[in-house]
């Protein structure tokens, strides 16, 4: 996996040599930067859509909640970040998996696509413009960006009931006691 993991990530970051490719990446990777981009785009929505507020509320918090257990599960692997290749970008930190920015973009793909608000069918390209980003930028293995989208899109999967503003389902066995 690491040979290929590398190989991948060189072949990606080669396409940063490109000024316009690189200028795209580098302003994904800074509006993505702590999930600016995706927490700014719900509170946006529950500025706008207030019939929905909650709602839209309900799905920046699965938003920030992915991003912050992306944060926690770096913390405990604290894999390095590439070495191989020449970033294009500064980062906040020096671990790189799981990838944080793919973490929170494919939580607000699914989070905010759930409210079909109107643009909903950008959400998901724009999520994975972000994911490449960082691959172009060089800061992330691909497996970093895999495990990160994985992780936001489970996050606000398993937040659905919640985003909905119904009860979760009863857990395994039938009981539920709250």
């Amino acid at each position: 996996m690491d040979d290929m993991d590398h190989r991948l990530l060189s072949a990606l970051r080669a396409r940063g040599s490109d000024p316009r490719v690189a200028a795209a990446a580098r302003a994904l990777s800074h509006s993505g930067e702590h999930g600016a981009l995706w927490l700014a785009l719900g509170l946006t929505g529950a500025a706008l859509d207030r019939g929905r507020r909650p709602a839209w509320l309900r799905a920046t918090a699965l938003t920030a909640a992915a991003h912050l257990a992306s944060m926690g599960v770096k913390r405990l692997v604290r894999r390095p970040r590439p070495a191989h290749v020449t970033p294009l970008v500064r980062t906040a930190g020096r671990h790189s998996f799981p990838s944080s920015h793919a973490t929170s973009a494919a939580a607000a793909a699914v989070a905010y696509g759930a409210l079909r608000p109107a643009g909903a069918r950008l959400l998901p390209p724009l999520a994975a413009a972000m994911c490449v980003s960082r691959l172009v930028v060089g800061v992330h293995y691909p497996s970093d960006v895999a495990v990160g989208a994985a992780l936001g899109a489970a996050t606000a999967y398993a937040g659905a009931p919640w985003l909905r503003g119904t009860r979760a389902p009863r857990p395994i066995g039938g009981r539920h006691d709250g």
